[in-house]
């Protein structure tokens, strides 16, 4: 898909900075002294370490240091082989034959085969909601020799390079055949990886501490880095993700050189950061983020409509981004598109209610719903700003309206394994959780798994709605770019009387790095592949 999408870049670094004497927790370790290592304060804290068993940004993060993939997203949109080194489709459409690259090799010697990839897609496509689509058409998929492997379709299905190549959240990162058997419902045992590092399980220390060390044998294709797509040359020996729940730590550590590149600063500490000289502000992610505030469809009160729409008029996007980004050079004035503005399927329709607060409709729309004064738990990640912003944003406007509200404060890696809970709110699960999706996940409905409406196969939440499957489907199998976009709009208005989730706006999050730092790539998922440390 080529198109004119929206770029946002800020200003770089100014003049001089601060330093303090900083929390032990952020040493280097001895071992780092000698070598060439990037130190990364990432936006949150790895504990889960399977990129397919969850979607967590932090996880998908992990996935692309230590996995590869068929295919790939270049900077045109465009997808271009990755581990494979090409592919035929048959006249009819309906099978695509995939050679692997040879001479590929997992972290532990063995070689990546055509059984590996085989195995590995079958269990992205049981979990993800694009490769749920994909393998609701595949006939059969099997391994031809030790490279080659069929993917045959039961009708025509125009998304299956775009599926194999997404870019985000799931991606369908190649894994041993003997891992990607494990269930897509449990985390795998070991990570044995196809990429350029290697994670370094025994220096992981889970609240501090991710360390992945450069892949000797891993061969990058020859030709330019490119998004997810190209070369992706391992320059330093070690990456440190050294994770400062703090903003103003982190920030300190960045002025102070004790960190190189800093992932998600705090809008409202970048002016300080801004006073050095030697560090860079950025925003590297061309694309965009869309702030998300989910619900649980299977517990009162958001398994009913009305309450779901109570919400929306109560909410206002002007308070959720001033809340998480404050300067409004970071995010659009307004965005009603749930596959996001300034892209192929922006369209407004149906977004009147989320334009302004209407605190009276709002009221209405809850008595309709039959609320009955339960406690609603919206689950509160305080380490992350962007979530933590939302989460108190949704509490006031809730209470406002009358809802008895309970913030349940908790990191971001506790809440994206509680969010997986279908217990009773009271009994350890949830009513509503904050979050943000970046532009390349959200471009169209089947890229866009939060618009799933498949029960108990959707994403968290569980929200099932057959008119909206329907219209996906018919969105997958259309290939008129107009016939889509009429899809489309058939499809919000959909969504915006069902109310899967509340999109609370379109934001641009910089990153700040420090001068020793090269070869930042600009791209929507923050790679850190190509980068150079002096």
């Amino acid at each position: 898909m080529n198109a004119t999408l929206t770029r946002r870049v800020s200003q770089g670094g100014l003049a001089a900075g601060l330093a303090l004497a900083l929390a032990p927790m952020i040493a280097a370790p001895a071992l780092a002294q000698d070598r060439s290592t990037l130190r990364i304060v990432p936006h949150a804290d790895l504990r889960n370490i399977d990129p397919i068993w969850t979607t967590a940004y932090i996880t998908r993060n992990h996935g692309y240091l230590v996995w590869d993939t068929l295919f790939a997203l270049d900077e045109n949109l465009e997808i271009r082989p990755q581990m494979a080194e090409g592919h035929e489709v048959s006249e009819d459409g309906l099978t695509y034959t995939i050679t692997l690259r040879p001479g590929m090799t997992f972290h532990d010697g063995a070689p990546v085969t055509a059984a590996d990839a085989v195995a590995s897609i079958r269990r992205w496509g049981a979990r993800d909601g694009m490769g749920q689509k994909l393998m609701g058409v595949t006939e059969s998929m099997e391994a031809v020799d030790e490279l080659t492997f069929t993917l045959t379709l039961s009708e025509p299905y125009g998304l299956v390079l775009q599926s194999l190549g997404k870019i985000s959240s799931n991606v369908p990162f190649i894994m041993p055949a003997r891992l990607a058997e494990t269930s897509p419902s449990e985390q795998i045992p070991e990570v044995i990886g196809s990429g350029p590092f290697r994670f370094v399980e025994a220096e992981w220390q889970p609240g501090n501490l991710v360390v992945y060390e450069r892949f000797e044998d891993y061969v990058p294709r020859d030709e330019l880095a490119s998004y997810a797509a190209g070369g992706k040359l391992a320059n330093v020996d070690r990456v440190e993700w050294r994770y400062i729940p703090d903003a103003a730590t982190a920030t300190q550590a960045l002025l102070a050189g004790e960190v190189d590149l800093y992932e998600q600063p705090a809008v409202d500490l970048l002016p300080m950061i801004r006073m050095d000289p030697s560090i860079t502000v950025d925003t590297i992610d061309p694309l965009g983020t869309q702030g998300v505030v989910r619900f649980n469809f299977l517990h009162p009160p958001f398994d009913n409509k009305y309450a779901r729409q109570a919400v929306m008029h109560a909410v206002s996007q002007t308070d959720y981004m001033f809340s998480i980004m404050g300067n409004p050079e970071y995010f659009e004035e307004f965005c009603g598109a749930f596959f996001m503005c300034g892209t192929p399927f922006e369209t407004d329709i149906g977004s009147e209610a989320l334009r302004g607060q209407d605190l009276e409709r709002a009221r209405e729309l809850l008595e309709m719903s039959g609320y009955d004064g339960r406690e609603v738990v919206i689950l509160d990640p305080t380490d992350v700003p962007v979530a933590h912003g939302q989460a108190l944003v949704t509490a006031q406007a809730l209470r406002e309206i009358g809802m008895n509200v309970r913030l349940a404060a908790m990191d971001w890696a506790t809440m994206t394994s509680r969010r997986a809970s279908r217990e009773a709110p009271e009994n350890g699960g949830w009513n509503i959780f904050p979050t943000w999706w970046l532009a390349v996940d959200q471009l169209n409905p089947i890229t866009n798994i939060s618009v799933a409406a498949s029960g108990d196969t959707a994403w968290f939440g569980w929200p099932e709605n057959a008119r909206i499957e329907e219209l996906r489907d018919a969105f997958a199998r259309e290939t008129d770019p107009a016939a889509q976009f009429a899809i489309v709009e058939e499809l919000q208005a959909e969504l915006y009387d069902f109310v899967p989730y509340i999109p609370t706006g379109q934001y641009y999050q910089p990153t700040a790095y420090r001068a020793n730092v090269s070869g930042v790539l600009v791209a929507p998922v923050p790679f850190f592949w190509n980068i150079e440390v002096d």
